[in-house]
């Protein structure tokens, strides 16, 4: 019970590792099935740089034993890292039918790009399908890539409505999510300032309207990326023959995923500079970064487009 617990709140790898090491009897009780499904998603959190055969089989013993955040990440190493598609897409599927929000969805990514396929292996229902049940569980990604799929009608009839208030949702449980870990930001009024983006400085709307929530100057920093997504961005950080000759990374800095084709994943259609594996992360990147940089962002705004393969969900202006 003891072990069972330290399993599943221990901070850091070591932190379980080190009682571990302390005899032979504590060695072999850790290593028992009902301690290592309880481990926590930081017990196997290891550093890219420090993966060996020995953490390979740490984390095939928890998913083994029936961790599900340890079947995801070890599904989304062996996948994106190790290249084995099929063992990793299992595992992340094993991890989704226990209801593991972002195992949903990574496989709902998989689906929408033809991850390890060609293109014409692309199953945009299954996708948003897969998409929905994230949603539905709270994944905030998940949300998003369903509320631009209903906007543009992307494996879905078409429900602009529906989509921005999904959309709208993810924002505000974004804010949420923070509020609730950082009681303090309450009482800030930074959080409640409007800060419109700069092509809303210009009065370049026309027409009344009404931006979402983000623009309006909830400042809420990047969200904590998943154990996984931190180990892919270290794995490929600097290493593009990693990647593969003509192969992209993910520019959502959170991500970590690279293309497994050439030209799987999308550019911004304003300038063509970043690429994404998903409409959440172009969402993600342009709150936080990309519309700050992307050179042409006024000529989207003054041709009156909303489009999502363009600016995500923060950049469109809804009509009031």
């Amino acid at each position: 019970v003891i072990l069972k617990k330290l399993a599943s709140t221990a901070a850091s790898p070591s932190d379980f590792l080190t009682v571990l090491s302390t005899c032979k009897r504590l060695n072999t009780l850790g290593s028992n099935s009902l301690v290592l499904a309880k481990a926590s998603p930081k017990v196997f959190a290891v550093k890219p740089e420090k993966w060996s055969e020995s953490s390979h089989r740490f984390l095939k013993s928890c998913s083994d034993a029936g961790n599900v955040e340890a079947c995801y990440t070890l599904g989304m190493i062996r996948f994106y890292c190790l290249q084995n598609r099929g063992s990793g897409a299992s595992l992340m599927a094993k991890a989704a039918i226990n209801s593991h929000a972002p195992a949903l969805y990574s496989l709902a990514v998989i689906q929408f790009n033809g991850s390890g396929g060609s293109k014409t292996d692309k199953d945009l229902r299954a996708g948003v399908a897969l998409c929905a049940r994230a949603a539905f569980l709270g994944h905030i990604d998940a949300l998003r890539e369903l509320g631009h799929c209903l906007q543009d009608g992307y494996g879905v009839r078409q429900n602009i409505s529906e989509g921005r208030r999904f959309l709208v949702q993810a924002n505000a449980r974004e804010l949420a999510a923070v509020l609730s870990t950082t009681p303090s930001a309450l009482m800030s009024g930074n959080w409640l300032t409007w800060n419109p983006l700069p092509h809303l400085r210009h009065g370049n709307v026309v027409g009344p309207g009404c931006p979402l929530l983000s623009d309006f100057g909830c400042n809420v920093p990047a969200p904590e990326p998943h154990p996984a997504n931190k180990f892919l961005s270290g794995w490929f950080s600097g290493k593009k023959d990693c990647v593969g000759v003509g192969l992209r990374l993910c520019s959502h800095v959170g991500c970590g995923r690279p293309e497994t084709r050439q030209h799987e994943f999308r550019r911004c259609s304003v300038c063509g500079t970043v690429n994404y594996c998903s409409r959440a992360c172009q969402a993600l990147d342009w709150k936080m970064r990309h519309k700050m940089e992307c050179t042409q962002a006024e000529r989207w705004v003054d041709e009156g487009g909303v489009n999502g393969d363009a600016n995500g969900d923060d950049g469109m202006v809804i009509e009031s």
